[in-house]
């Protein structure tokens, strides 16, 4: 992602044209926090506020909001939403300055935990912090009591179970598995640290309706659409009857995301698609051969889904799947 114009030509008032080599230090901060700079680090390059006034005037940089430039060029759209998400952490650590701290939805961006929605909001706590300094869209929270933080980047973040406890309670619930399951699988906590962010999460607003949530997680669920597709397929009732079905005796010994016994040694299994992955044309050759080898075993019947209609459409193509396959008067 380009952040930062290396050179640029600008007009302050009646003076000369003046242009400006971008500070080093300032285009690293810039890169290192997804084209954004407080106006504290650009005085401290040498950018002072009216040359960063200037700029903004023309158009060359952009006011997030007081305190926070925007110095990436070209569109938002063309940024990953995982940098987007981050980028929103860094909108909030920059605009309540070196006491914020990233929590909840946005310290998981940090974090890289996956599963969170396509945006999130800017938000950070602050000690005595109060929702009356939020501001264009950038939130502040409180410090909860007993908060515990790591640091990444030089700033101060939530703990990931302390995240989750933030989060979970506040996301929609395929998001709030996705996080817990993306936490598990990376190693960034253990079900005993699952347990005591859901000790955490309690009296929260919105947790009374994620218990089963926490109780759900799985490591084994390997992208965010197969924790969707795992939850759409519970509430489904059609819940798998395995994760990660090994497939040692066919063709392509690997495993199926999710698989539901059909009898015998036949298994209807699904396949989810990762869109990060499986926009690439030769993984999704691959897993055509794949998916072709298996049907040709004869055990296995194999059902393909992306991660756009995993949710809502995966449990209903599931049922009628299974109804085919076992007959008529058996339970899906």
């Amino acid at each position: 992602m380009t952040v930062l114009i290396p050179t640029v030509t600008v007009r302050v008032e009646d003076e000369p044209p003046l242009t400006l080599a971008v500070p080093p230090e300032l285009e690293a901060a810039a890169t290192t926090q997804f084209g954004l700079v407080s106006t504290e680090q650009a005085r401290e390059a040498g950018v002072q506020d009216r040359l960063a006034a200037a700029l903004v005037a023309r158009r060359v940089w952009r006011r997030l909001t007081r305190g926070v430039l925007d110095t990436r060029c070209g569109p938002l759209s063309a940024v990953r939403w995982d940098a987007r998400r981050r980028r929103a952490a860094w909108a909030a650590l920059l605009a309540f300055g070196p006491d914020a701290v990233a929590v909840g939805a946005c310290a998981l961006a940090l974090h890289r935990i996956v599963g969170l929605p396509p945006t999130i909001a800017p938000q950070a706590a602050l000690p005595g912090g109060s929702n009356r300094l939020t501001r264009d869209g950038v939130t502040v929270r409180q410090f909860d009591a007993g908060l515990e933080t790591v640091e990444l980047e030089g700033r101060r973040v939530a703990t990931v179970e302390w995240a989750l406890a933030q989060a979970v309670p506040e996301l929609p619930h395929p998001n709030g598995l996705a996080v817990l399951d993306s936490a598990l699988r990376l190693r960034l906590s253990t079900e005993r640290g699952l347990a005591h962010a859901h000790e955490l999460a309690r009296g929260r607003r919105g947790v009374a309706a994620t218990h089963r949530l926490w109780e759900l997680a799985d490591g084994r669920s390997e992208s965010a659409p197969e924790s969707f597709g795992r939850l759409d397929c519970i509430d489904g009732g059609v819940p798998p009857d395995a994760l990660q079905l090994p497939l040692d005796d066919s063709p392509y010994p690997e495993r199926a995301d999710l698989g539901w016994h059909l009898g015998g040694d036949r298994w209807l299994v699904a396949e989810v698609d990762g869109k990060e992955v499986h926009d690439v044309p030769d993984a999704a050759y691959a897993d055509r051969s794949r998916q072709n080898g298996l049907v040709s075993t004869g055990r296995f019947t194999v059902l393909r889904f992306t991660g756009r209609d995993v949710y809502g459409e995966m449990s209903r193509t599931v049922r009628r799947t299974l109804t085919r396959l076992r007959g008529p008067g058996s339970r899906a």
